[in-house]
């Protein structure tokens, strides 16, 4: 059976071109990038290089900006970490302002950091997961050391205003971190022009390699170190780099940066023909995202009368993979953080499908699943109705 991936969102495949270029350093070049003789002189070459495609992706006004971390979850930890309890220490504050629809990577790093003293104020969003630029400027406080609102849901693909949000942090003088591990690539993200202090990307969200993320950090913005040790990452970041995966994020990167705007079309384009069908096809249908502000490629579909769970066993025995929501809570009977603060029922929740689209995806493919999927759900719906 030829399988169809709908899942981008949660990872996308290594792109080959990347992986060619990741080689050599898992084999005749594998120095290590902190030693001065010549297999670490190419190791550092490397990553200085994959620096400089990174800081060009993001529009960063110097390569020394970027950070190689583990993951976009740690680089969301070092940020967040090393930002407020640095402030607390200088006695700037304690209050921190995010979003109720962040990835987990954030709001379980403000949970842990409740624990310890620091006050957080969740803002609530719109039916379709906007915070309310007046409610943001009216959590603001004299202790509010960070605000930290994503920039593209991971779930429903919602858009925040983060340009009117960094505005607004400006004004009051408080640095800004956004998660932009689900919009490096699908948008033209340029720093510069955000004036965000601290942000975070993900290799495998753009067809580069797992374990390996990124910690853009504005010239002049002053964090804590969260890991300890070595003078790695000019003393931001202790342990030896990993340079497989960091030359594989800088040649995705390069790629991303040259193909955005194709991308993006591309993505469009699929994503409006699987609506378009889905509706055609279909009754009791909610959208979850917003209907202007969404990342190209995401579809987050709740289905009236369905059980999701069971959906997407069904279509995966019909060769088709997608997911309900985040990967990080695969297996959660818990209904979606997301969802609950969209506003929808339980119910409606618990039929939530998320469609994520990639590079890879064609038209074929998603008149495939529109072949497939009515079919399978009028065939729920009957055995709900019972």
């Amino acid at each position: 059976m030829q399988r169809i991936y709908l899942d981008y969102n949660a990872t996308t495949p290594l792109r080959p071109e990347v992986r060619d270029a990741m080689m050599p350093y898992f084999t005749e070049a594998f120095g290590n990038g902190a030693s001065i003789h010549a297999y670490g002189r190419e190791a550092r070459n490397a990553i200085d290089t994959a620096r400089e495609q990174v800081a060009a992706l993001i529009s960063a006004k110097s390569s020394s900006e970027i950070v190689f971390t583990g993951s976009g979850t740690e680089a969301d930890n070092h940020a967040i970490k090393g930002l407020t309890e640095l402030e607390k220490s200088r006695g700037k504050g304690n209050h921190i302002i995010t979003s109720s629809v962040e990835h987990h990577a954030v709001l379980h790093t403000c949970h842990y950091l409740e624990q310890r003293g620091f006050e957080v104020t969740y803002l609530p969003v719109d039916r379709y997961g906007r915070v309310c630029l007046e409610q943001l400027r009216a959590a603001i406080r004299d202790t509010t050391v960070l605000i930290s609102i994503m920039h593209v849901n991971n779930e429903n693909g919602t858009i925040q205003p983060l340009e009117e949000i960094c505005e607004i942090a400006r004004e009051h003088g408080i640095p800004l971190h956004t998660d932009a591990v689900q919009s490096v690539g699908k948008l033209d993200i340029d720093v510069q022009a955000l004036g965000v202090n601290l942000l975070t990307l993900s290799g495998h969200k753009i067809y580069g390699p797992k374990g390996i993320g990124v910690l853009y950090i504005r010239r002049g913005t002053r964090l804590a170190n969260l890991v300890h040790g070595g003078s790695h990452e000019r003393n931001r970041r202790a342990g030896s780099e990993n340079v497989p995966a960091i030359v594989g994020l800088g040649a995705a990167a390069e790629f991303a940066k040259r193909e955005q705007g194709v991308y993006a079309a591309h993505l469009h384009n699929v994503t409006e023909r699987l609506r378009e069908g889905l509706d055609a096809h279909l009754s009791g249908l909610h959208y979850n995202g917003h209907p202007d502000y969404c990342a190209p490629g995401t579809l987050n579909v709740s289905f009236e009368n369905i059980e999701g769970e069971s959906l997407i066993l069904r279509l995966d025995m019909e060769g088709i993979c997608v997911s309900t929501g985040s990967a990080c809570t695969s297996g959660s009977m818990e209904p979606s953080h997301v969802l609950a603060a969209l506003g929808l029922p339980p119910r409606l929740a618990q039929g939530t499908v998320r469609f994520s689209l990639g590079r890879n995806t064609t038209e074929a493919e998603i008149d495939e699943v529109l072949a497939k999927l009515p079919k399978v759900i009028q065939q729920m719906r009957t055995l709900y109705r019972g």
